[in-house]
């Protein structure tokens, strides 16, 4: 059974939806840029027969505030401010994407509120190079200044981030989408040699690994979350 809940945090309110046993070890999903928790449904549905799941609208996406200031570090601390409303001292994190580099910066500044992580076509924090399209027609599903911030600090990132990536402690696994994905494979691999410790599993999927290969994803998540 799922619910939808919400909390007010660094000022901003977060959706975010809850499934699983009260009881149960947490883990919380963290979706790409332009998405919402409602991406994870799937894999929601796999892991809350053993799991307590968490899945949050960031801001400036879905039913989360858009406060029209939008950073990486931003989403960090409302994520670290949700485990405080929730009363998480540690949680299990799944990032895919814009969602994953915000799970490493969790687990770089505030390493012991992470008991391990699964970083899902996530690239290493190098400069980008991104260009940025105009703004589609009609109603969006997010904040289209969030999209222009963050892609700011993806051509621009902190230097920080990158030597950060040292400085993860928990146990890692990194799913690259393989040759199907947009985004530069070797940048994913380079984030798996960076954490201490992590494996990379590629999974020819594309980007939405967990979107377009649900069972073998799901089977890797609980293969690793079970060890």
């Amino acid at each position: 059974m799922t619910d939808l809940r919400s909390a007010v945090v660094n000022r901003v309110r977060l959706v975010y939806e809850v499934a699983g046993d009260a009881g149960a070890p947490p883990v919380l999903l963290l979706h790409g840029r332009g998405s919402d928790h409602t991406t994870w449904a799937g894999v929601i549905e796999h892991l809350a027969g053993s799991w307590r799941v968490y899945a949050p609208d960031a801001r400036g996406h879905g039913a989360s505030d858009w406060p029209r200031v939008y950073s990486l570090e931003l989403m960090r601390d409302d994520v670290v401010a949700l485990l405080d409303h929730l009363e998480l001292p540690r949680v299990t994190i799944v990032g895919h994407s814009m969602g994953g580099m915000v799970a490493f910066l969790v687990a770089q500044d505030h390493p012991g509120r992470v008991e391990r992580m699964v970083l899902e076509d996530v690239p290493a924090p190098h400069p980008a190079r991104l260009s940025l399209p105009g703004r589609p027609d009609g109603e969006l599903p997010f904040d289209w200044a969030m999209v222009e911030q963050t892609a700011h600090q993806r051509n621009h990132p902190d230097p920080a981030w990158l030597d950060g990536l040292a400085k993860v402690t928990a146990p890692t696994l990194v799913i690259a989408g393989g040759a199907p994905s947009h985004l530069p494979q070797d940048q994913v691999a380079d984030l798996a040699r960076r954490i201490p410790g992590a494996r990379l599993m590629t999974i020819e999927a594309g980007h939405e690994v967990h979107a377009t290969r649900p069972v073998e994803f799901n089977d890797a998540l609980t293969a690793f979350l079970g060890r």
